[in-house]
């Protein structure tokens, strides 16, 4: 299914689904894809989202910093190394009026919906399996929609990188890393091993999907790094390491055909989502496939996941970064304190003239 921006009938949305086939869509093969995930709910960061939109957005459609939101944000630091038309959406049917906002006044990438959100397996797998039908050697960059990052070149030269590494060793995902500061239980940490074809590209002792505090305390003086959950690898790479985990998951999502006819498609879409339980691509797939995986870290700390509000606040605080949402409660507080100033000078000079009466009087 693929999601385009209309701009025929008045008063349409301007967003439709429709399903090019596998043939028209096919690129040169081996090209390099990105997939954008942009399917969650993002409940914890909900408290902040809703102080800045009264609407309810999910978060990868709010806008934190500048002018674009979160998801915009991630689709322009993709297109710094990889083409548009090469960049796969994925997200809900509920999410429908938000893409619509988001691509209203311009072109709209590939956007495929899901049913509903069944996790990051399900909403990796999902894209994996369209961009194999149509370029089966594709290399493939996986990029959340709800993250901070300082230095958007730098960051995707990084990403250039490992896709370059990808076509030499295809069985491998490489993940990028991110040098921590402190014992964060809510990140993903990865244990560095041996280095293989570069010395800050290194193998994979151990993965740790959000450990606890003792923990994360041991993986950084161990020296792991989080895990950002940017990947990137063959489309085989990433089936391979799904068949092996999880059998059952990867031949539900083999089911969906691109080329079957539209309505059979739906309902297999349908019947998969139906089945498919709840889960996350790193517990579920990573974690079980240590050796299939690679790191890199970013050489210097220019990233954040902004899963939480503290996160976020901790980010813009620490860059001195300062969007109009967050001055807005400092200038009312400001505001409310001059009134109060303003009412008290009021109230004794009110006093002291009638003091001054009636000094007068007793005259």
């Amino acid at each position: 299914m693929r999601a385009t921006v209309s701009s025929s009938s008045p008063g349409r949305t301007g967003f439709e689904t429709s399903a090019p086939s596998a043939k028209s869509g096919t690129r040169a093969a081996g090209a390099l894809w990105s997939i954008v995930l942009a399917g969650g709910k993002g409940k914890r960061l909900a408290p902040l989202i809703e102080r800045i939109h009264a609407d309810g957005r999910p978060k990868q459609f709010a806008v934190l910093t500048g002018s674009r939101s979160l998801l915009r944000q991630t689709l322009d630091r993709a297109a710094l190394a990889i083409a548009p038309e090469r960049t796969v959406v994925i997200a809900t049917r509920s999410q429908e009026p938000y893409l619509a906002a988001e691509f209203a006044h311009e072109r709209s990438p590939e956007v495929l919906l899901q049913p509903e959100d069944r996790g990051t397996a399900a909403g990796i797998l999902y894209p994996v399996h369209w961009i194999a039908a149509r370029d089966p050697n594709a290399t493939i960059a996986i990029f959340p929609s709800d993250h901070f990052v300082a230095d958007d070149g730098m960051f995707m030269r990084h990403v250039l990188r490992l896709a370059a590494l990808a076509p030499r060793d295809p069985e491998r995902i490489f993940l990028l890393g991110a040098r921590p500061d402190s014992p964060e239980t809510g990140y993903g940490w990865i244990e560095p091993g041996s280095s293989l074809v570069a010395p800050d590209v290194r193998r994979v002792v151990r993965f740790w999907e959000k450990p606890s505090p003792q923990t994360a305390r041991a993986c950084l003086y161990r020296g792991c790094v989080w895990n950002t959950f940017v990947m990137v690898g063959r489309a085989e790479a990433f089936l391979n390491a799904a068949r092996e985990a999880t059998p059952s998951l990867a031949g539900d999502f083999a089911r969906i055909q691109p080329d079957a006819d539209p309505r059979l498609r739906e309902r297999t879409l349908a019947d998969v989502y139906a089945l498919t339980p709840f889960a996350g691509f790193s517990d579920t797939i990573l974690a079980a496939s240590p050796a299939r995986l690679a790191v890199s870290a970013m050489p210097t700390s220019i990233w954040s996941d902004w899963g939480t509000p503290e996160r976020v606040l901790q980010t813009l605080r620490s860059r001195g970064i300062t969007p109009a949402w967050l001055d807005r409660p400092a200038r009312a507080a400001q505001a409310e304190r001059s009134a109060e100033e303003c009412e008290g000078a009021s109230r004794a000079a009110s006093s002291a003239s009638s003091l001054s009466n009636e000094m007068g009087l007793a005259k």
